[in-house]
């Protein structure tokens, strides 16, 4: 099966409901876009699926949620089936976030 790159339409609505939620970005990357929250990378957009990491708190919030490969020889990943509530975005992706450890640093600090 051949991956379809996301749909900027589909980013779009991910990030209208994302809206309410602080500290969100995103990059694209080779036709998918990582989604971040706090600097961190908590998910990302993969076949116009909103998929994120698979935390503790993310499977507690989502008991059924499917685990899904954003691309082959990636980690599973949870499969938000409820991308249409900003609130439960709004819980979900600083959970995510404060369970992931801080972003490593690029390059090396002068200090």
């Amino acid at each position: 099966m051949m991956a379809m790159p996301s749909s900027k339409q589909y980013l779009e609505f991910v990030l209208e409901m994302l809206s309410d939620t602080e500290e969100i970005s995103y990059r694209p990357m080779m036709g998918e876009y990582i989604i971040y929250c706090r600097g961190k990378v908590v998910g990302g957009i993969y076949d116009d699926r909103f998929l994120v990491k698979k935390t503790r708190s993310a499977a507690l919030m989502m008991p059924d949620a499917p685990l899904e490969l954003p691309y082959d020889g990636a980690k599973e990943m949870l499969l938000v089936e409820n991308v249409d509530s900003k609130e439960f975005l709004h819980e979900l992706l600083p959970a995510v976030a404060d369970e992931l450890p801080a972003p490593k640093k690029r390059k090396k600090s002068a200090d």
